[in-house]
């Protein structure tokens, strides 16, 4: 049949909605899981056991083993299959802090809120030191002060000026927000000299002083200090933000003591030292490694598909298990871990029955790198530093992740697969009346489905409004269950499985971005 202009163009307008209306739905499932989700929620139950009954989950520490275990244990009574505590390669020392205790005592007594880094050796005993304050810029300077450090506890002077925040901890996305996001297009290549003369810069100066920092804790060490303090911009107001003292490397060393203090505490500290009042402190830092099993582990279990043709297919769904060591990582990430634990939860509960197999993993050593995930992709779908793909590759359909704290999901990033968003848009239907419909082209990093993303697998994060995620909690001794937003965790759980299940059922595999190059 000849077609006529208009003809070609009202073609043409509609033929998206055709397509975005052609995609399947089972609502009457949908419809089971929304029921299940949100009013037989298990998820704060869940997220409970991840945090206050498992304690901190530093990758290879006694309390990500709890957690591991809690997590397998649970889903084989819910009736998933081949629930395993799953080897990925090597990771290195675990590390626990057992006992700490630092105090001001001259020239008055104050407790303070410090927390040592991790993977630092203690002080083996209770120790009573006095200040020394390093001023030095370089190595050069540096020197100045050697056989000086014998029995001190040592800072750097900094000239810092604390700020007053003007802005509100806990946000979600406006709609405006939300509208910039879903109407984004892909951005404009970059210019790849600027950008790596930037990119150098910034790690030049980041190296400079890195290396002096080497240098001082090497002195401190060599010369017998007791502990070197450290404090972040970020540290204020009772939060500190603490992460690792230095390598964790099976065949490494110990790492020196740094402890991190709030900005209130350390600059009154230097500020006493620098007008010449004596500040003594004591210390008492215990820590324990864990070098038998230098091995990193993730938790992997299945719900079989039960379609002849499509079972031996793969989606899956996970988050990060393992946490920094301050406090129990509530929103980074046992929300995450919780929210994907019940939406498999729900599947099974409702006995659907997935056409393809939906695997559930929850990943270690995100915190240092994304090395649990990319540990597992490596091993079972493809490496990308060759991109020689494993027979696997070609049987994963998709794989979701949640790792952007306590907040509800608001929509989903499309990594860049355009193909997906029809699709996406479809299955948010049902959750509009939940603040989720938001699909953007943009790009999210930082978590684990970029290491899906790296081989050619669509891997994708959902949108989650960010409440206290940057300002309070991630990477906190704020990060605890109280922390948590029970009716938000309901939403991404309901959501997420619906997406999972939607997956598991769709007569083709989800869409394929072009495969990247070797790395």
């Amino acid at each position: 049949m000849k077609k006529t202009t208009a003809g070609i163009a009202l073609a043409m307008l509609f033929s998206p909605v055709l397509s975005f209306s052609q995609e399947k739905i089972d609502n009457e499932a949908i419809q089971k899981i929304k029921k299940e989700g949100l009013e037989n929620s298990k998820v704060m139950d869940i997220a409970f056991h991840l945090t206050d009954v498992s304690g901190p989950r530093l990758t290879n520490s006694p309390g990500y083993m709890r957690a591991a275990n809690y997590a397998k244990d649970e889903m084989k009574k819910w009736g998933l299959t081949n629930a395993s505590i799953d080897p990925w390669g090597e990771f290195g020392k675990g590390w626990e802090l057992e006992k700490s205790y630092v105090a001001m005592t001259a020239p008055y007594y104050k407790p303070l809120i410090a927390y040592p880094k991790a993977w630092c050796s203690g002080t083996g005993q209770l120790k009573n030191a006095e200040i020394f304050v390093i001023k030095a810029k370089d190595s050069t300077a540096l020197a100045n002060y050697k056989g000086k450090l014998a029995g001190k506890i040592i800072m750097t002077d900094r000239d810092d000026v604390y700020k007053q925040s003007f802005k509100a901890d806990a946000l979600r996305f406006s709609d405006a927000t939300l509208d910039s996001m879903a109407v984004a297009t892909a951005g404009k290549p970059v210019d790849a000299e600027e950008a790596r003369k930037r990119r150098e810069q910034m790690m030049n100066a980041a190296r400079s002083q890195q290396r002096l920092s080497i240098l001082i804790k090497n002195m401190a060490k060599e010369e017998g200090a007791v502990a070197i303090l450290s404090v972040g911009n970020k540290n204020h107001d009772g939060t500190l933000f603490t992460q690792g003292g230095g390598s964790y490397k099976g065949s490494d060393p110990e790492n020196f003591l740094d402890i991190m203090l709030g900005i209130e505490d350390y600059m009154s500290i230097v500020r006493l030292v620098n007008s010449g009042y004596p500040v003594k402190l004591d210390v008492d830092v215990k820590t324990a490694f864990q070098t038998k099993d230098l091995q990193g582990y993730n938790v992997i279990a299945e719900i079989p598909g039960t379609d002849p043709k499509l079972k031996n297919e793969i989606v899956m769904l996970g988050a990060h298990l393992d946490s920094w060591h301050t406090a129990t990582g509530a929103t980074d990430n046992a929300a995450g871990s919780a929210v994907m634990m019940e939406a498999v939860r729900i599947i099974k509960s409702l006995d659907l029955k997935p056409k393809r197999t939906i695997r559930i993993a929850l990943w270690s050593g995100e915190e240092e790198g994304l090395l649990g995930s990319r540990g597992y992709v490596k091993k079972t779908f493809a490496d990308p530093s060759n991109m020689q793909l494993l027979p696997a590759h070609e049987k994963l359909s998709a794989y979701y992740n949640i790792d952007n704290g306590t907040g509800k999901i608001r929509g989903i990033y499309l990594q860049g697969n355009e193909a997906c968003r029809a699709i996406f848009t479809k299955w948010f239907e049902p959750f509009n009346d939940l603040g989720a419909k938001t699909v953007t082209i943009n790009n999210t990093g930082g978590t684990d489905h970029q290491s899906f993303d790296a081989v050619g697998l669509p891997g994708f994060q959902f949108i989650q409004d960010p409440i206290e995620y940057n300002e309070r909690t991630h990477h906190s001794n704020m990060d605890t269950y109280d922390h948590l937003i029970a009716d938000d965790l309901k939403q991404m759980a309901t959501i997420v499985a619906s997406f999972v299940y939607n997956t598991a059922q769709r007569e083709e595999k989800m869409p394929r971005k072009e495969l990247p190059k070797a790395k």
